[in-house]
């Protein structure tokens, strides 16, 4: 009987979750992942074994159904798929974990109160984060949870890179730039460890590009800046959400449009970005497939404000030698992978086109003074591997 833990990853449309196996040496293999997607239209639930083939699934015809009744069908199905093996955790992912957390934590009422607290700071994900943590406690209250933070990874960069040109008791209070998609650069910053090594120790721009967009600069495989800041709002054009903009316009939309704090907020996280641009869709499948030409301009605002950040982090790492795409738009959008190489060839990056379509792990010329990578997005096995820190750790009593 070998111990199992599970890694929940909940966004605000979305479960995605992986079930590992930890065996002698706290060797991890992944025995079934999945997703609940669909959230708030037509819920579909659907698990796969490791060699992809379907192990379960379900749809859900009302859109009503909420986390904590999704969650409560997952839990199920975990422990009629694991059997006599013993599940003995939970890992979760939590965009924000303020100043205060910077490393994984074991979740308690108290821990769970003081990030419910931080809803103003991710008011589009922390939410949906610990809706399941509370639907868990509720329906297996003695199984370990621990919630693994998107911002910890960024905890360490440098302090110029975290400050606002504001009054010094703003910052007092915790008004900073934190970072985001912090479990997803952690595992980019693995892989270059295990397979690219030198390249590892190197300057690398890593570009996190699915509905939430980052760019992330890593110095021998530490964050030293980040596109996102206070929230998850900054930086680059996102699905829904705006990414950098002149505090300006708030004040226009607040003095001029009449807007209170709850309409910017909707619209800033749920009207603007590629949705916003195109007004017709926040997919990027969507509008690559169009021939609107408001399509077009979302796209190439997309690809434009890439390539203006990429410039101000290789400005921050004093040049690149590594370029990775990583999440869904980074890792199946062959054309968007091309546009923006196209705008990062005044750095040295020369793509191979038909490496580029076939999708390869590395896209770059053999000449190339920048490798270009494609990396599979696993925030999952950073969850995991910081639960195991956790439920290992010598004061720790919840061992499997």
């Amino acid at each position: 009987m070998k111990p199992a833990i599970l890694a929940v990853n909940a966004g605000s449309s979305s479960i995605k979750f992986a079930l590992d196996e930890i065996g002698a040496g706290d060797v991890v293999t992944t025995i079934a992942a999945g997703q609940i997607e669909g959230i708030g239209t037509a819920p579909h639930f659907i698990a796969k074994d490791a060699g992809g083939h379907i192990l379960a699934e379900q749809r859900w015809p009302d859109a009503k159904a909420d986390h904590e009744t999704l969650l409560s069908t997952l839990l199920d199905w975990v422990e009629a798929h694991l059997g006599d093996e013993d599940l003995i955790a939970v890992g979760h992912r939590v965009v924000h974990g303020g100043a205060k957390f910077f490393g994984p934590v074991l979740l308690t009422p108290e821990v769970i109160a003081e990030l419910a607290a931080l809803t103003p700071l991710a008011p589009l994900h922390q939410p949906h984060n610990l809706s399941p943590v509370r639907a868990i406690a509720a329906l297996r209250p003695k199984l370990p949870q621990i919630a693994c933070f998107d911002t910890a990874f960024h905890h360490d960069m440098p302090a110029v890179a975290t400050r606002f040109a504001l009054p010094r008791d703003y910052a007092a209070e915790g008004v900073r730039r934190y970072g985001f998609h912090g479990l997803s650069f952690d595992h980019i910053a693995v892989v270059l460890r295990k397979q690219e090594p030198q390249l590892a120790g190197g300057r690398v721009i890593v570009a996190h590009l699915g509905n939430g967009c980052s760019l992330c600069a890593l110095q021998d495989g530490r964050s030293i800046d980040v596109t996102t800041g206070f929230t998850a709002l900054d930086g680059l054009v996102m699905g829904t959400r705006c990414g950098d903009l002149d505090p300006g316009v708030i004040l226009y939309m607040l003095q001029h449009r009449h807007l209170d704090a709850a309409a910017i907020e909707h619209l800033l996280y749920n009207e603007s970005g590629l949705l916003g641009v195109s007004g017709i869709s926040s997919d990027m499948r969507a509008l690559v497939a169009s021939p609107a030409v408001e399509a077009a301009e979302a796209v190439e605002l997309f690809v434009y404000r890439l390539g203006r950040e990429a410039g101000g982090l290789a400005s921050a790492l004093g040049g690149i030698d590594g370029f990775v795409f990583t999440a869904g738009i980074g890792e199946h959008a062959a054309p968007i992978r091309a546009a923006a190489c196209a705008r990062l060839a005044w750095l040295g990056v020369e793509l191979d086109a038909a490496a580029n379509e076939r999708g390869d792990g590395v896209i770059s010329t053999q000449v190339s003074r920048v490798r270009v990578l494609v990396i599979p997005a696993n925030e999952e096995a950073t969850i995991v591997r910081d639960v195991l820190a956790i439920l290992r750790a010598p004061a720790s009593k919840e061992t499997p």
